[in-house]
């Protein structure tokens, strides 16, 4: 069987798995995605969620970002890791989109990873979520760990992992990928110790054989 045909094979049994296959950050616009993205960084995105719950109550539009007190907003995020450095990427994207972009976050991969804080899977992630773009695939942790595990690469940097899924799969399909592995990843196929008996793909995935 071709890799091709094998992540089709996946994608088909991990749809019917998870029907609702989305990102779990909360967000009602592009820049709270954006700035959930941004806190999400080596943090669950459990935590992230208990944070911009009541961080986007105080901070209600982009302005509000842009105009906090740099020291206000790391007290705001002092429970989570790398607060400081995080608040003022947050900080500093506010005005940039602001003052550069007329308050809207860029639809560009080329814009997005310009702003402070942002690499290619939080850009391919906002892209996808907030706008329905595919332009790439989000490897996260998760994403990596199974496809390696299934046999889809045999790299360990994730733009070389990113390329690889991205020639086997259809670009229409690239941002629903990476939600699929990601809750595979957190249900069945978890780092330490897979449930290999409970798991929807275990008859294509080569690590279930070793």
């Amino acid at each position: 069987m071709s890799d091709t045909m094998k992540l089709n094979e996946i994608m088909t049994l991990l749809k019917k798995e998870y029907p609702v296959a989305k990102t779990a950050l909360n967000f009602n616009n592009p820049f709270e995605l954006l700035v959930a993205t941004i806190l999400s960084a080596q943090t669950t995105d459990v935590l992230v969620n208990k944070i911009t719950e009541r961080l986007f109550k105080k901070y209600q539009k982009i302005a509000d970002f842009a105009e906090a007190p740099l020291e206000e907003l790391q007290k705001d995020l002092n429970s989570i890791n790398f607060y400081k450095t995080k608040a003022k990427n947050i900080k500093e994207c506010a005005t940039i989109i602001l003052e550069k972009y007329n308050s809207s976050v860029p639809k560009s991969m080329e814009e997005l990873i310009k702003l402070p804080g942002v690499a290619r899977k939080t850009a391919n992630i906002i892209l996808y979520n907030a706008f329905g773009i595919n332009e790439g695939i989000a490897v996260d942790t998760h994403v990596k760990r199974l496809s390696k595990r299934l046999g889809l690469t045999k790299h360990e940097d994730p733009q070389k992992i990113e390329l690889d899924l991205m020639s086997i799969t259809p670009k229409e399909e690239w941002g629903i990928l990476s939600h699929l592995l990601i809750l595979h990843g957190r249900k069945i196929c978890q780092a330490k110790k897979p449930k290999h008996g409970e798991c929807i793909i275990k008859d294509i995935c080569p690590s279930n054989k070793i």
